[in-house]
């Protein structure tokens, strides 16, 4: 799925904590100047000024990789889900009913004895299959015939709309092969990067240490696959690469993706898998071209040891405590700086959602969803709608015959709200209290065939790609729609009872970030009718590439930790979004009432108070580790700079907190974005 979404690691404020997010205990404060640091000249750094108390008296949970912001508000979130659970999975039940599936999920997942008393065993049948390859040709067999059990290997395939076709469906195939999160993860010599290596080799080598290999053989078979990997990770794009739609567009007639792999049989490959199609799209052309050569030139054993790590990996969060915490030592641990496992019943929630989550969202809209709120949203998107068209028609740097098209793509957004108009089905989906592995081998049956269900017809713009309770929102640019989950409709993000300088401040912001993502670097590729077309004229095209290079060079200033540079190539999108938002809610928020006037509330003006519940919204710190990772692969900055990074280029920002040359928040005009 394709899409361009508002961030995992969005912030809000540690007032969440305290107010629980319960739909029917109303609120009267909606700003926390308790964090404030006042010691801090907010024209020289806002975020700190605004959070600077709370994060110098705050600590990371140990079983949290950050807190405050989004990740207080999922933890709240989480436990509306398990409130929920709790109370369905101790009911009678009608067999196949929504609350009969979620709730006998949750209990066969909390019961961790029955799991750990298994060991590995559910996982063996597969292991034999793959003991069994005698040579590439069988290797390509067995990874296709997994896909229709939910597995599959090598071949990074789903089904989605055609970019230059967003009416219909058609098979994709990606590059994929890697275990950890990207390729410069083999090559970077930095030591934080040279340590994870070393604990991914650990990983793979206690995974097969718990299949009863010895440690001395567990440590060559893991050398082995990091090598195999690393030759993998030669063929796959960057990051940034892979932010270009264009470049990673290819379509191919099944006779032509077989001129990329001449040994691998596609027809039979297509066959197994259950394909059938005369075309398909594929991504990254180079990596299936890699993959025909290594198939042949590396050695079967090292390549049946790499689909059995696989399929172990795949498989952990499933098996015994032992797999469990390999697991966690290096994705969450290692990777992330997370120092104990969350509770059982917290990860229970979010394997729930993910896998069933319009069921269980069925029941968490009921409960905590009201409609009021919907149209209090609707109301706010249609106000941000009308301003974004008004700055889009008093742009100076674009021609009439783009705008022209920038109007209609923006008239023909579809804008969805809460949760799906239809439900999902998983009638298909075979759910008992007391086989948790087979439990989730049934539901990724479900999601292939739901897959292959879609292939060669036409696309249904009414699904979603995000479960209602979900704490995000994001962009599809194939579809041309914005998304707001009913999960983020809640405080910090959105309170119907809240003054319109919060809520604009906030969920104001978060809808023209959405919207701006219709016109970043990756969605202005695309038309109103969800296509990838070029609609721009060449030299409006030019003069958006300058502008933005001015957006990248200011990002690629901020630094982290100990000089770590964010990666304004990559982050750009998150960026025009960001900026593009805060200043297309600003602007809506000044046709309020509110925004006309200048009634103080805690002691700041409307504008003053804008500003304010952004930064707010942005409060809070994350590990070291963490901070690693979203600077290497995540396309949003830290959040101090999705602060001052977009304020510092608005200058009603410099009107409401007096911001002049010579402060460190200020930013000659030359130097500043203007591009929505």
């Amino acid at each position: 799925m394709k899409s361009t979404r508002w961030g995992l690691l969005a912030a809000a404020m540690l007032m969440v904590t305290a107010c629980k997010n319960k739909s029917d205990q109303q609120r009267t404060v909606f700003f926390d100047k308790s964090g404030m640091d006042t010691t801090v000249n907010p024209a020289d750094n806002f975020f700190m000024y605004v959070n600077g108390k709370w994060i110098k008296n705050t600590k990371i949970p140990p079983s949290e990789t950050g807190w405050g912001g989004m990740y207080t508000m999922t933890v709240d979130n989480k436990k509306q889900l398990h409130d929920i659970l709790e109370e369905v999975s101790k009911q009678n039940n009608d067999k196949g009913s929504k609350e009969q599936k979620v709730g006998d999920l949750y209990l066969s997942g909390m019961d961790t004895a029955a799991m750990d008393k298994l060991g590995y065993e559910p996982a063996k049948p597969l292991l034999v299959k793959i003991s069994g390859v005698k040579n590439y040709k069988d290797l390509v067999n067995i990874s296709a015939d997994t896909f229709n059990d939910g597995d599959g290997f090598l071949f990074g395939f789903y089904v989605s709309p055609d970019d230059r076709n967003s009416k219909m469906n058609v098979a994709h195939f990606d590059q994929t092969g890697l275990g950890m999160p990207d390729r410069d993860y083999y090559f970077n010599t930095d030591s934080a990067t040279v340590k994870i290596r070393a604990a991914y080799t650990a990983y793979i080598a206690k995974l097969f240490a718990l299949t009863g290999t010895d440690a001395a053989t567990a440590n060559k078979k893991a050398a082995d696959i990091l090598k195999l990997e690393t030759d993998i990770a030669q063929s796959h794009l960057a990051p940034v690469e892979l932010r270009d739609p264009v470049k990673n567009y290819h379509k191919f007639s099944i006779a032509d993706f077989k001129k990329l792999m001449p040994d691998i049989d596609v027809k039979n490959l297509f066959h197994r898998m259950h394909i059938n199609a005369d075309t398909i799209l594929v991504g990254q052309p180079k990596y299936y071209v890699a993959l025909n050569n290594l198939l042949k030139s590396q050695p079967i054993d090292v390549w049946k040891d790499k689909v059995t790590f696989m399929a172990l990996d795949g498989a952990a969060a499933a098996l015994s405590k032992d797999f469990r915490d390999a697991h966690f030592a290096f994705y969450n641990k290692a990777l992330e700086g997370q120092k104990v496992a969350q509770p059982r019943w917290r990860e229970m929630v979010s394997t729930i959602d993910n896998g069933l989550g319009e069921l269980l969202g069925q029941i968490y809209v009921a409960k905590y969803f009201p409609p009021d709120a919907k149209t209090r949203m609707a109301e706010m998107v249609a106000n941000l709608k009308a301003v974004y068209k008004s700055r889009i028609e008093k742009l100076v740097w674009m021609s009439a015959p783009t705008k022209t098209k920038a109007l209609e793509k923006l008239a023909a957004f579809t804008v969805k709200i809460g949760y799906p108009d239809k439900w999902k089905k998983y009638d298909d989906v075979e759910i008992s209290k007391d086989a948790y592995y087979q439990n989730m081998k049934s539901i990724a049956k479900h999601n292939y065939n739901e897959q292959l269900k879609k292939l060669g017809k036409p696309v249904d713009k009414s699904e979603w790609f995000m479960t209602p309770s979900t704490v995000d929102a994001y962009n599809n640019p194939t579809n041309n729609e914005i998304v707001f989950p009913a999960g983020i409709l809640q405080f910090p993000f959105f309170d119907k009872d809240a003054d319109d300088a919060i809520n604009y401040g906030a969920i104001g912001v978060v809808i023209g970030h959405e919207m701006t993502h219709g016109f970043d670097d990756q969605g202005r590729q695309y038309d109103k009718d969800g296509n990838l077309k070029d609609w721009w004229t060449a030299d409006d095209a030019a003069k958006f590439k300058q502008r933005v290079q001015v957006l990248i060079n200011q990002y690629d200033g901020y630094t982290v930790l100990n000089g770590i540079h964010v990666k304004g190539a990559l982050t750009q999108g998150e960026n025009l979004a960001d900026n593009g938002g805060m200043a297309i809610a600003y602007e809506a928020f000044k046709r309020t009432e509110q925004g006309k006037g200048d009634t103080k509330i805690d002691g700041f003006t409307p504008d003053q108070r804008f500003f304010l519940s952004l930064a707010q919204l942005w409060r809070m710190k994350i590990s070291d580790e963490a901070t690693r990772l979203n600077i290497n692969t995540n396309p949003h900055s830290p959040a101090m700079y999705r602060t001052n990074g977009p304020m510092s280029n608005m200058p009603s920002f410099y009107k409401a907190f007096n911001i002049k040359p010579g402060d460190k928040m200020y930013r000659p005009d030359s130097l500043r974005v203007k591009v929505w």
